[in-house]
């Protein structure tokens, strides 16, 4: 078993949260929502921060995010003839069923980001004021600038650091 702390570790730790705490702080005051963007820090940290993974997540939360707007549209369309719980519930199952036969065909726009992004949004969407296309440009925006901190953070770790702690922990580096 390897050291519990790493120079690594700690020192990408407290950079990391001084990262988050300084752009929470941001949007706050900018009033903007903070969950789209770090849903994409998420699951960056999920895929072991593959850079290759960032058009998926990216584009697979915004596609989520828009189709809790064409929902709605879709159950006003649908709904007066068939109901409208049977509408929502329609393209639900066309959404999901577009991600399982589309997902190696259109893969940064058919995948699990988008569902996990459609389910976030849908549950958001139920909150006073629902803001969708703010969602959409924060998690765009915001995320990618995540995503760009996160390396940024590897990069000045390795610069501080050097040799030391040289075997990357697979939650930092894959």
């Amino acid at each position: 078993m390897g050291k519990i702390f790493t120079s690594r570790s700690v020192l990408f730790g407290f950079l990391l949260v001084a990262f988050i705490i300084v752009f929470e702080i941001i949007l706050a005051r900018l009033h903007l929502p903070a969950w789209p963007a770090f849903m994409v820090m998420i699951f960056f940290f999920v895929v072991h921060e593959d850079l290759r993974q960032t058009p998926h997540i990216l584009i697979g939360g915004l596609t989520g995010i828009v189709c809790v707007v064409l929902i709605e549209d879709f159950m006003h369309l649908l709904g007066p003839s068939v109901g409208m719980e049977a509408a929502k519930l329609a393209f639900i199952g066309l959404f999901v069923y577009a991600i399982v036969l589309l997902k190696d065909a259109l893969p940064y726009v058919f995948n699990s980001y988008a569902f996990m992004f459609f389910l976030v949004s849908a549950l958001a969407a139920r909150q006073p004021d629902p803001a969708p296309y703010v969602w959409m440009g924060v998690e765009l925006v915001v995320g990618a600038i995540f995503i760009a901190g996160i390396e940024g953070i590897n990069r000045i770790v390795t610069a501080v650091l050097g040799g030391q702690g040289a075997a990357l922990s697979t939650c930092h580096r894959r």
